[in-house]
């Protein structure tokens, strides 16, 4: 792609190493953009070069300061619109508000439809997204949504470490979790436990309940967020108790919101995998972590989107080519 004059890549500021790493794999410079932000708060965006007629990836997620990462975006797909760009992407590794995405009480927003409109009504032509936490949410658009999966490059990680065998079990946190414990354990060839962790627990107490034989076993805790990581070290106290040899915890997204680093240090968990779609800064990084990147995987569905190619075969694993997640 490094030839064609009329693809644009853009970065905002919410995860720039990643999105370097995105235009390393494309060999393809960052174009220039200018984000400042004022004192009040106030966001300014100025595109530094041409982009009439161009295909445009702005590659920025809804990831913290959330609402700052979702206004310099919107900002920045205006600025785009009112250039000219013939197509306007948005490449969004991580979909902020994702989990507000059905009304569970009487007078709640559904925040993630909102986003969703916000996006259309300001001209974005398509979203290429990971791991939504829930698949719905592609139907909140009315423009094509290229959902790609981190489970394959997760997966791949245990594999190539030799950790695969007859010992292995994968472990859902909760009862809304299965379908995504389930789709992981057929790619590592592992049969499912889940935590009964019952909604209307009130306290923050470990959860004596495990369904499935966890005891010698080594636990893989799956999720999609790791957020205040109260749920993840929860879990790995529990399988710990129940009398698993070793836990790792698994997620897509990073998030660490308050002290969850600190008790993620402090559970009985070995390692905890994660991908690059929200930065984690330095000070967030702790020894257990393991962060793998997904940039060759956008980098991959950018190059063919532009090429009108199907993704499909982005959404299985290599290591278990079987599995149709």
């Amino acid at each position: 792609m490094s030839e064609d004059k009329h693809v644009k890549l853009f970065a905002l500021n919410s995860n720039l190493p990643l999105a370097k790493s995105i235009a390393n794999e494309l060999n393809m410079p960052l174009s220039e953009a200018e984000v400042k932000h004022f004192a009040d708060g106030e966001i300014q965006i100025a595109i530094g070069e041409s982009v009439r007629g161009a295909e445009v990836y702005v590659i920025q997620g809804v990831a913290d300061p959330v609402n700052t990462s979702f206004m310099e975006l919107m900002i920045m797909v205006d600025a785009l619109r009112r250039a000219s760009a013939a197509t306007i992407n948005v490449v969004m590794p991580y979909y902020g508000y994702a989990r507000q995405d059905r009304k569970a009480r009487s007078r709640e927003p559904i925040s993630a439809k909102l986003l969703a409109s916000l996006l259309e009504m300001n001209g974005v032509n398509r979203v290429v997204t990971i791991d939504l936490h829930a698949d719905q949410v592609q139907g909140f658009f009315n423009i094509p949504i290229d959902h790609l999966l981190g489970a394959p490059l997760l997966a791949n990680y245990f594999f190539s470490r030799n950790l695969v065998d007859d010992d292995l079990v994968v472990v859902s946190p909760s009862h809304s979790g299965v379908s995504r414990a389930r789709k992981f354990a057929e790619l590592l060839k592992a049969p499912i436990a889940i935590i009964d962790n019952r909604d209307d627990a009130k306290d923050n107490s470990v959860p004596s309940s495990i369904i499935g034989e966890v005891a010698g076993k080594r636990a893989i805790i799956v999720d999609d967020i790791i957020d205040t990581g109260l749920s993840m070290s929860l879990s790995a106290a529990a399988l710990n108790f129940a009398g698993a040899t070793e836990v790792y915890g698994v997620a897509t997204h990073a998030v660490f919101s308050g002290d969850s680093v600190e008790l993620l240090k402090q559970a009985p968990l070995k390692e905890v995998i994660v991908t690059d779609t929200v930065l984690v800064p330095e000070a967030k990084q702790f020894t257990k972590l393991v962060q793998l990147s997904v940039g060759p995987l956008f980098a991959a569905a950018i190059q063919r989107i532009h090429t009108n190619q199907p993704i499909e075969n982005l959404l299985r694993s290599e290591d278990n080519e079987d599995v149709q997640l």
